[in-house]
């Protein structure tokens, strides 16, 4: 790796290849080498946007090349744990997509390992730079509703699941696995207090074709008496706002935008509502882009901070691990065992 050029590789190209493809080409300091997948016609799409870069179909060959310095690892969930292992022990830098792992035994044992070796190991926590997201934590950190006792997030409404990964719960982790991924780790780098005790369920009553829940629902409760909640349904006919946030002094209100047939990929319309119940439309934060790779370089090249660290998305697979097992006796109350203080 030189000074000038950290050679990046993408293990597996799949519905974010492109948002890495394009990133790295954008940021300074980073390069695409090498993309790799099974299939051939993702290869192409790559090489359309980055035509100097080589191309693998077998991903333990581009991993011993010699050509990368650094490994994007798109796979599904349940594999995340065996690449990254591979990745870091050939002496490369690893940024795994969510969630890091599908146990905490395996994410501890990755960030012992890349501490061993002193290589990065991070988690793309891409919903961290949402411009809805950018705009309540900003309202929260100024102190527009007071102090926050109550956050909570959905995801969803009513429609059949697809039948790719994302919805066979060996693969992916499960419903809670897939969204909590990106809206408990939004809470956590939100809400700072310890957190006591986590409860999980999960609800199967329509969808027979998959084997994710069609409703499950987290609930975090802090130290300090703060509770969050997490739902993510495919049987939710009337839609809960995205984000609902109580204060002392007032509340945050984030709206889907219906603009679009697919709403979740909008940013929610984000609205500060007074004591007096005045309701006030705020305009969202715009996110720098490719602020997350941008952030790799600095890291790479000065030893630069990251805000998102292995531990936090290690302590996200914590709480959501936690929230499988209390599911699985129907919402009693488990203690996860975080690294965060």
């Amino acid at each position: 790796m030189s000074q000038a050029n950290i050679r990046v590789g993408l293990l597996a190209y799949g519905a974010i290849g492109d948002e890495h493809n394009m990133a790295i080409k954008a940021t300074p300091g980073l390069s695409l080498a090498a993309v790799c997948d099974t299939n051939p016609e993702r290869l192409k799409v790559a090489l359309a946007i980055s035509p100097d870069a080589k191309t693998f179909t077998d991903a333990d060959l581009m991993i011993a090349s010699g050509d990368i310095d650094l490994v994007v690892i798109s796979t599904p969930p349940n594999s995340h744990y065996l690449w990254a292992k591979k990745a870091l022990n050939a002496n490369l830098n690893v940024v795994l997509e969510k969630p890091m792992a599908l146990t905490t035994g395996e994410c501890d044992e990755l960030i012992a390992l890349a501490k061993a070796k002193d290589l990065l190991l991070v988690v793309y926590q891409n919903r961290r730079y949402d411009s809805d997201f950018l705009t309540i934590k900003d309202l929260i950190e100024k102190g527009s509703i007071g102090e926050v006792f109550y956050f909570e997030t959905f995801v969803g409404g009513y429609s059949k699941p697809c039948s790719y990964w994302h919805s066979d719960k060996d693969v992916s982790g499960g419903a809670i696995f897939d969204w909590g991924s990106h809206f408990l780790d939004q809470i956590m780098s939100v809400i700072s207090a310890p957190l006591k005790s986590v409860s999980g369920l999960n609800q199967k009553r329509v969808w027979d074709h998959v084997t994710n829940a069609d409703h499950s629902q987290v609930t975090l409760t802090f130290n300090d008496g703060v509770q969050a909640v997490f739902t993510n349904s495919d049987l939710a006919a009337a839609r809960k706002p995205k984000y609902f946030v109580l204060g002392t002094k007032g509340s945050i209100v984030g709206e889907w935008d219906h603009s679009s047939e697919t709403v979740t990929d909008l940013p929610a319309i984000i609205y500060l509502f007074h004591p007096d119940g005045k309701k006030q439309a705020v305009e969202n934060i715009k996110p720098t882009p490719f602020s997350f790779h941008q952030s790799l370089v600095n890291y790479l090249l000065n030893k630069t901070p990251m805000s998102v660290t292995a531990q936090q998305s290690r302590d996200v697979v914590a709480v959501m691990q936690a929230a499988e097992d209390s599911a699985s006796s129907l919402g009693a109350l488990k203690e996860p065992v975080l690294l965060r203080k």
